[in-house]
């Protein structure tokens, strides 16, 4: 296991619900950590979230107010710092979509801000975070993280003689993040009616518990360039409405614009440079900074058959109506 004792490590997005995960992991099992800097524009989620992990207990905190956007800030904040995991990002596929060049300004040329605040203060390691949307993208939001995870991938080709690395971590919804399905379930089914966009929909579902564990494996494994997929199950958001609303109503609302009927990890173009690693796949850039035979003796790496795809509508392991009511127990303590 990665030792991060006495080591420096930034969040950007801290404040979010990765984030805070993240945080709570690193405390309770690298309590040695030097500083964990929390990264954020929001000043309250900042306050809620120094209530949770106050400085007098946790002296290793820092809560840094900035934004991305701010190059400046960045550089300051990265000072003597280790490692940097970046989750900053606006995410919400309809606001984008009506504000574009905010979301450009945040997840482009925010990427373009961390790589060089990076590379400018000598930080070692850098692991992004990536979406499903980011595969053959037809929104706004997807479209910028495509960007963004190729600002990460060919950092590494820019970086000279600096001992950095950038890599990415790619993977679907995460259960019960902010904003996603599953909490908008559980408070809309009062209402006793339960809104899908459409019957055959599916998605991949990750816990918050196993993004972290991703991101961590990035952070220890990675060689500069990976976008590493996670091998996690689908669901049909027809199962998540049984599991939360068994007995409520549901009305067909329609796909809202930008949206896909399946989400996609790995596209068939993506197959040429992607190798199966056991838990994970990792899409390898075209021309690797590393030798490629010592990558794949190292992790025992095993090429997949060209033209294979990861699609959740096609995915070979599911979670049903009753998987996912225990999951939600599990993860969210909620009653279903």
């Amino acid at each position: 296991m990665l030792d991060l004792n006495q080591k420096s490590i930034l969040i950007t997005g801290g404040t979010g619900s990765l984030g805070i995960a993240l945080t709570e992991h690193l405390l309770k099992y690298h309590p040695g950590i030097k500083r964990l800097v929390i990264f954020s524009r929001d000043e309250q989620k900042h306050y809620q979230m120094g209530l949770r992990f106050p400085h007098a207990k946790y002296p290793q905190m820092r809560y840094f107010i900035g934004d991305v956007r701010d190059n400046e800030r960045l550089v300051r904040a990265m000072k003597d710092i280790d490692y940097v995991i970046h989750a900053a990002a606006m995410k919400h596929v309809p606001i984008a979509e009506y504000n574009p060049m905010e979301c450009v300004k945040t997840n482009v040329m925010g990427a373009e801000n961390v790589i060089n605040a990076a590379l400018e203060t000598e930080v070692s390691r850098v692991v992004a975070l990536s979406t499903d949307k980011a595969a053959a993208p037809i929104n706004l939001y997807g479209a910028t993280k495509l960007v963004s995870d190729k600002l990460f991938v060919a950092a590494n080709g820019i970086r000279g003689k600096r001992n950095c690395t950038f890599s990415v971590v790619r993977y679907g919804n995460v259960m019960g993040s902010n904003g996603s399905v599953i909490p908008y379930f559980l408070d809309q089914r009062k209402t006793g009616v339960l809104p899908l966009t459409d019957p055959e929909m599916t998605r991949f579902n990750i816990s918050l518990q196993e993004g972290v564990e991703m991101v961590l494996h990035a952070l220890e494994t990675a060689w500069g360039g990976e976008i590493f997929v996670p091998k996690i199950p689908s669901y049909k958001i027809t199962d998540v409405a049984e599991a939360i609303g068994p007995d409520c109503k549901t009305e067909i609302v329609g796909i809202r614009p930008g949206e896909k009927l399946h989400e996609e990890m790995i596209t068939s173009s993506d197959s040429y440079t992607t190798y199966d690693l056991g838990k994970y796949y990792a899409i390898l850039p075209q021309t690797p900074v590393f030798k490629l035979a010592d990558f794949v003796a190292h992790f025992k790496a095993n090429k997949v058959t060209p033209g294979f795809q990861y699609n959740s509508g096609t995915n070979d392991a599911w979670v049903n109506a009753e998987d996912m009511r225990n999951l939600i127990r599990l993860h969210l303590n909620a009653d279903v």
